[in-house]
C-alpha cells in the first residue's frame, strides 16, 4: 500500500501489477488499504491470461483495468510451447470473467481508467493461431467494448533459437495478413505495432545487477 501511494505521489498514471497472481491474497488487502489512504489512480492487472476464475473473483471491485494476453487459439500449440494444452479454455474463461468485472473501456484525456486490453503476440509460422485468436475476440465481445493489441515484437530467445520456425522473427507478410484480417473483422479499437518493433529493446535486462 505504501508503494502504491508513493507511485501516485510521483505522478504515475496507474499501478501496473505485472504477473501478480502469486500475490493475489496480499493484493486483496493492500489495494483497499491504499484506497482508504487516498489512492485514486487505476489498478492494472497485467497477466498472461492463464488465470483461475476463482482467483479473479477474489479481486472483483479491486482491479480497474485488466491487461491479459491471449497467446493461443490452438491447444496443441499451447501444449508444445507452454506445456499448457488447456491454455485456450482456461484463458477464455478467465478473460470472460475479467470483462464481466470491468465492462466497457473508459478513456479520459487519452488515459484508460476502466476496462480491458487483450494482447496477442504473433509467432513466426503460426498465422493460423493468430487468426483464430482474432476470430475468438471478434465473437466474444461487443465491438468497441474491449481494446485489442496485436504485437509484432517476437524475438527468438533461449531454446527458440534452435526450434524452427521459432528461430526467426515474423515476416512482414505474416504481419500484414494479420492486420488485414483484423480490419476485415472490424476490430477497430486498440493498438498495432510498427513491423520494426521486433527488436531486443523490449526484452528486460535479467543480469540482476543492482538488486
Amino acid at each position: 500500500a505504501d508503494t502504491f501511494l508513493s507511485l501516485q505521489q510521483r505522478g504515475a498514471h496507474n499501478i501496473d501489477l505485472v504477473t501478480p497472481t502469486q500475490y493475489a491474497a496480499q493484493l486483496t488487502q493492500a489495494i483497499p488499504l491504499a484506497r482508504r489512504r487516498g489512492l485514486t489512480i487505476p489498478i492494472v492487472y497485467n497477466c498472461g491470461g492463464y488465470e483461475r476464475v476463482e482467483t479473479l473473483r477474489e479481486l472483483e471491485g479491486l482491479v480497474d483495468i485488466y491487461l491479459p494476453d491471449m497467446k493461443y487459439s490452438d491447444p496443441k500449440l499451447a501444449g508444445i510451447l507452454s506445456a499448457a494444452p488447456d491454455y485456450v479454455e482456461i484463458a477464455k474463461a478467465a478473460i470472460a470473467e475479467m470483462y464481466r468485472q470491468v465492462g466497457s473501456a473508459v478513456i479520459e484525456d487519452e488515459i484508460m481508467q476502466l476496462g480491458m486490453i487483450v494482447r496477442h503476440l504473433m509467432l513466426p509460422g503460426e498465422l493460423d493461431n493468430t487468426l483464430g485468436v482474432l476470430d475468438w475476440f471478434s465473437e466474444a465481445f461487443p465491438k468497441g467494448d474491449v481494446l485489442f493489441s496485436l504485437m509484432s515484437q517476437y524475438v527468438p530467445m533461449g531454446k527458440a533459437k534452435t526450434m524452427p520456425p521459432y528461430d526467426r522473427r515474423i515476416t512482414e507478410d505474416e504481419y500484414d495478413a494479420a492486420l488485414s484480417y483484423l480490419e476485415l473483422l472490424g476490430i477497430e479499437n486498440g493498438f498495432t505495432q510498427d513491423f520494426s518493433a521486433a527488436t531486443e529493446e523490449y526484452i528486460p535486462d535479467f543480469s540482476f545487477e543492482g538488486l
